[in-house]
């Protein structure tokens, strides 16, 4: 097997970009934990679109994550919107996972994703280098990904499901291997630390919500967990980067 079969299918998996001959699946779903490289990707693609944009903060903002909507094909939004009408569904867990399931879009799923995505916009309009934090946010949102096919049992058969079932715990130390880099970015260590505890807090209570009302996780769950970690990363981008505390840069240098 080609050894970049594994990082073209999850690229094929996750945005739209056009890496010709489709690679075999399984090459990505044996290997979840890669799944924050497609974040230094899209994001990374943001970033220096954000970079070379001269506009005004709030017009940069919405260009960086139309961008990155455009490269995912909006596929994790769609889930986010789905989670919001399961969220939003009253009754038993079966009207729940129906509503989740389900393709049409309720108000639950518009309210949701109105929400996540205006302090995703706000807070990255917000940023003083917003070509960093649109990159630090989209690694951070793929890694919160792995753990949640890593860690977050299926209610149902699905795609989630053959992913999860290729997955051991163990694969959470190489993608958190993965994260490394982050590290040497110009940003305060408060950020990071909360970037990092971000991308662990909100998979886990993700998976502890969707098994107390749908009985687990399916890919509508782990595509919002992208998105919400996404918006969550720039708030505290948002919140900490002014404050006058050292990089790990600043500290080594």
């Amino acid at each position: 097997m080609n050894p970049l079969h594994p990082l073209i299918a999850l690229l094929q998996f996750t945005t739209i970009l056009p890496l010709g001959r489709m690679a075999p699946f399984e090459a990505f779903s044996r290997n979840v934990w890669i799944y924050p490289l497609a974040g230094y990707v899209t994001g990374g693609i943001a970033g220096v679109a954000l970079f070379l944009i001269h506009a005004p903060p709030l017009v940069a903002a919405g260009l960086g994550l139309a961008i990155v909507f455009l490269i995912t094909g909006c596929n994790h939004l769609d889930g986010l919107l789905d989670l919001g009408d399961g969220l939003m569904a009253h009754g038993s867990r079966e009207i729940r996972i129906r509503a989740l399931t389900d393709r049409t879009i309720g108000t639950g799923g518009i309210a949701l994703g109105l929400m996540v995505t205006l302090l995703a916009w706000g807070s990255l309009a917000s940023v003083y280098q917003a070509f960093i934090a649109i990159f630090l946010a989209e690694v951070a949102g793929k890694y919160a990904m792995a753990i949640m096919t890593i860690f977050g049992r299926p209610f149902h058969e699905g795609l989630h499901a053959m992913l999860h079932q290729y997955a051991s715990p163990w694969f959470v130390i190489p993608s958190t291997v993965l994260l490394l880099p982050l590290l040497l970015f110009p940003v305060p260590l408060i950020s990071m630390s909360f970037i990092f505890a971000v991308m662990v807090v909100v998979p886990v209570i993700l998976i502890t919500l969707a098994t107390r009302l749908f009985g687990g996780v399916n890919g509508d769950v782990t595509g919002a967990a992208g998105e919400i970690t996404r918006a969550s990363v720039l708030v505290v981008l948002a919140c900490t980067t002014a404050l006058p505390v050292p990089s790990l840069v600043d500290l080594l240098l």
